[in-house]
């Protein structure tokens, strides 16, 4: 019996890539796209949208009942640059949402629930290489302290209801699909676009600044993995570390110079930094691996390459 699926945030960088594959999968009335505003025409025509502003718990219950929905995907969130602006709207949208999706599936209207978590919940305390799955987190970020209280509450609501509630950390995520949400990890999809259109990218991270990134493709096989592993295999009830490849700016920019041979690259730090010096610089994702076999594809060669020709073939369409 195939499940009927609501999305939450379908028009962000991860929700709409999310929608598409899962209505390939699954055919296109049984997953449901909503977002606070409309999306590309390409996803308004793929299937049913609904206008969703999630901080409204009858709105979303009446949605969830409309359409006889029983597994939520929770991809709403404000992302880390731009939660430090608005810390109070951020902690609103990212912490109200899940409790209404929470307390849902608590009262039996939703029979699973997936809610991504992020690098965030580390901080400045936490072993920078290799982070385990286990360790110290002291986010110091809006997004991070909303990320690990969400962890929190859905380890709680799982041992407390049982509510079957399932999340990843992702990385920083990389496509030529849709624009980046506001993350300190876009500079590595903005500097794509601006070697091809420019030839030369100002970075707002320092050069030798590693982070954890996964090509978005690897975050959507995980996302719908872990969604459709059985339950028994689900170990882990916060969420589980997502690895994928680390680099730095400098590093990316090298790789993409053997493409493009006249791209520069310069350096201007603004406050991001201070965030992605408090992340980890790469991650431990073996749990993930042992639990629900999961494992990336793509490496740092197979993403420059994808994303050059990606962004290519949409310049010349437009």
């Amino acid at each position: 019996m195939k499940p009927r699926i609501l999305i939450i945030g379908a028009c962000g960088q991860i929700g709409s890539e999310l929608t598409f594959t899962l209505r390939e999968k699954h055919g296109a009335d049984h997953v449901i796209a909503s977002d606070i505003r409309e999306g590309s025409a390409s996803l308004m025509q793929s299937g049913p949208f609904e206008i969703l502003d999630a901080t409204n718990y009858n709105a979303l219950e009446d949605l969830i009942l409309h359409y006889d929905v029983n597994e939520v995907y929770l991809m709403a969130a404000m992302l880390s640059g731009t939660a430090e602006k608005f810390p109070m709207k951020a902690w609103d949208l990212n912490m109200n949402t899940l409790f209404h999706v929470l307390n849902l599936a608590k009262d039996g209207k939703i029979n699973k629930i997936f809610w991504p978590s992020s690098i965030a919940v580390f901080g400045p305390s936490t072993p920078k290489d290799n982070t385990p799955q286990k360790t110290i987190m002291e986010p110091s970020t809006v997004y991070g302290i909303s990320k690990q209280t969400g962890e929190r509450w859905c380890e709680y609501y799982f041992k407390r209801y049982g509510v079957d509630v399932r999340s990843i950390r992702y990385p920083g995520l990389i496509s030529y699909k849709t624009p980046p949400g506001g993350g300190t990890t876009d500079y590595a999809i903005e500097i794509f676009h601006e070697a091809i259109k420019e030839e030369k990218y100002t970075c707002f991270l320092s050069e030798n600044t590693a982070l954890p990134m996964m090509y978005m493709d690897d975050a959507i096989n995980a996302t719908i993995a872990i969604m459709e592993a059985p339950k028994e295999q689900i170990e882990i009830r916060s969420s589980y570390n997502l690895g994928g490849i680390s680099f730095t700016p400098k590093e990316i920019s090298e790789k993409i110079q053997k493409h493009i041979p006249n791209f520069s690259i310069s350096y201007d730090p603004d406050f991001r930094q201070a965030i992605a010096d408090s992340w980890p610089s790469s991650i431990n994702d073996e749990a993930a691996q042992n639990h629900w076999n999961w494992k990336h594809s793509f490496q740092l060669e197979d993403i420059i390459e994808t994303m050059l020709n990606g962004i290519k073939q949409e310049l010349k369409a437009n």
